[in-house]
């Protein structure tokens, strides 16, 4: 288990997404979970992100994931 918390930038390079990505992702709702410290402060936990990639694994193009 890896619960540390990344940064925006760090969880976008695990991700290869930009941080801009991340940032519109939270504000249109969040399919990537991140943990909310403080009134500014936004992290992501490594195990979240490892769930999140697992979870988008396709059999093909067409594959909408259901």
């Amino acid at each position: 288990m890896n619960n540390s918390l990344l940064t925006t930038h760090e969880a976008a390079a695990v991700l290869g997404v930009s941080k801009a990505f991340l940032e519109r992702d939270r504000w249109a709702g969040a399919r990537i979970p991140f943990v909310k410290i403080g009134a500014r402060a936004v992290r992501y936990r490594a195990d979240d992100l490892n769930t999140y990639i697992n979870s988008q694994v396709r059999q093909s193009t067409s594959d909408l994931g259901e």
